[in-house]
């Protein structure tokens, strides 16, 4: 059951009970301050009252509550009781109120006490310099100021309300939890002695030794460092950051849950994950977020975005990110290069990407596609790309969009300079095809080619020249002599419909294959 509204029904049945209680008090008939023991008794009158002053070891009884002092003075017409030095009241064999000066109404059943005041039972102490305890409704309260001590937690405020039938102590007004593990600062706190549960109402923060937690709404389970925060709810540790609707933290265990609208944000890294779920273990070295879950590996100039079913963080020793896993269906845009995949993997330590099933790139006119892509970057550039196994290569030709330059070979290298391609090493069952015009764009010819390895150079995002490193088989036909049916290479799939166009675009999927005239 939910801690919170468990205690909001606990609470309820308890203020029956307590209302109950009111009830029968007022109802019952007024009894008389009993004298139990004093040493001596000196009589006395006081405006028209008789007043009994009674000094040693004094004892009085009054409903089955009894009150020791130093000494007393009661007045038995209005059936008052005022107490002085050491006085101890035993209201119940579990609750006790101790201080140095006390007032009691026997019609009213109300304990005024005042100096050095303690209220003790079994789970908890209050203190206070001034203390108001009704009997008939068991509660206390103080507004000057108090404490309360229960096992290793210490609390203060200004203002408390202590219900002592439901062991629960309402604090208002810059109001600290302190124990061994953290201390909380709220304006409104409800603790449960007892359960040693704090239910929080209001702004609030929770500080450890390298935690830091803020919310609005929520508990935190004490005895076993657990909490739960809602309403504007974050954490920190250390340079990262963790918000949501809805934040679950269980510090024994270093993990934390974090539901709606979350956002896990590093720093150092400079990377921010959103989405509307998010687990942490901080113990197993991993993070991970689904449900419209984004990556944003932030640059100034340009940002890289990736989406994908889930994404997963991994940290080293030291609670850094050393890697940043993404899970089918992953996506990314940034301005300058874009892709798609089932599965990648980030690397912060050297800013490698590495794409695996079925990965598609594409950066300015090209399209890069093999079974495994590593993309090699510096400084937030683009240096170079590593296409592993069935390595392709198309770009539509400039001046004619319904043509494709294509490369394609085992393994390809691409290097870049200022994120642009300008050279392509093919090692491999290399083959060409490709448009060769004059500068003004008009037709040369069409050269297909074959070679075991070869170098393309491309300048102004266009295939300039071929260097064959072996004997090629090479032939420039004219375009009305090549055949149509060869204008594509084995195994050519255009993917330009999947390419996102906008950051937005990386939560499409698989819209198909662009159709060929």
């Amino acid at each position: 059951m939910n801690l919170k509204l468990s205690a909001y029904r606990h609470f309820f049945f308890g203020a029956l009970l307590i209302f109950l209680c009111a009830y029968t008090g007022s109802a019952q008939k007024k009894t008389k301050i009993k004298l139990i023991q004093a040493d001596q008794l000196v009589g006395d009158q006081s405006s028209g009252d008789d007043l009994n002053i009674f000094v040693g070891n004094v004892i009085f009884e009054h409903d089955s509550a009894f009150l020791y002092c130093d000494s007393a003075v009661y007045n038995s017409r209005r059936n008052n009781l005022d107490a002085f030095g050491n006085v101890h009241i035993l209201l119940s064999d579990t609750l006790s109120l101790y201080g140095d000066v006390l007032n009691y109404s026997g019609n009213t059943r109300i304990v005024t006490v005042t100096g050095n005041v303690k209220l003790v039972d079994n789970d908890a102490t209050l203190i206070t310099d001034r203390m108001v305890y009704k009997r008939t409704t068991k509660i206390a309260y103080y507004t000057t100021g108090g404490k309360i001590i229960s096992e290793e937690n210490e609390l203060v405020s200004e203002r408390g309300y202590y219900y002592t039938l439901l062991k629960e102590v309402y604090f208002k007004n810059d109001v600290f939890l302190t124990n061994p593990d953290y201390i909380v600062k709220s304006d409104s706190l409800m603790y449960n002695t007892s359960t040693e549960i704090a239910y929080i109402s209001g702004p609030t923060t929770i500080w450890g030794d390298d935690e830091f937690l803020y919310a609005e709404d929520g508990w935190y389970d004490t005895r076993n460092d657990r909490s739960k925060l809602t309403r504007n709810s974050y954490m920190t540790y250390k340079e990262q950051y963790l918000a949501g609707d809805t934040i679950f933290y269980d510090k024994l265990n270093d993990a934390g849950a974090a539901y709606g609208n979350i956002l896990i944000r590093d720093t150092v890294k400079n990377i921010i994950v959103t989405g509307n779920f998010a687990d942490y273990r901080r113990a197993g070295g991993y993070a991970f977020a689904t449900d419209s879950a984004v990556a944003v590996l932030i640059d100034k100039r340009d940002s890289l975005f990736l989406h994908a079913d889930t994404l997963r963080i991994a940290f080293d020793s030291l609670q850094e990110p050393e890697k940043l896993l993404a899970f089918y269906k992953s996506k990314f845009f940034k301005k300058d290069l874009q892709g798609m995949c089932d599965s990648l993997v980030y690397n912060f330590r050297d800013s490698t990407i590495t794409m695996y099933n079925k990965p598609a790139l594409w950066t300015q006119d090209n399209q890069l596609t093999a079974e495994v892509i590593t993309i090699y970057s510096s400084g937030q550039k683009v240096d170079s790309m590593h296409l592993v196994n069935s390595a392709f290569i198309i770009s539509i030709d400039k001046y004619n969009p319904d043509k494709f330059n294509q490369i394609k070979g085992k393994n390809m290298t691409g290097y870049f300079k200022d994120n642009e391609l300008y050279k392509i090493a093919v090692d491999g069952n290399s083959e060409t095809i490709y448009f060769v015009r004059e500068e003004d764009g008009s037709m040369i010819g069409i050269n297909k080619a074959a070679s075991s390895n070869m170098e393309i150079r491309i300048s102004k995002r266009q295939i300039k020249d071929i260097v064959y490193r072996d004997q090629p088989d090479a032939t420039l036909y004219n375009e009305k002599e090549f055949p149509v049916q060869e204008l594509l290479l084995r195994d050519f799939k255009w993917l330009g419909s999947n390419r996102p166009e906008k950051k937005n675009d990386i939560f499409i999927w698989d819209i198909g294959d662009k159709p060929l005239k």
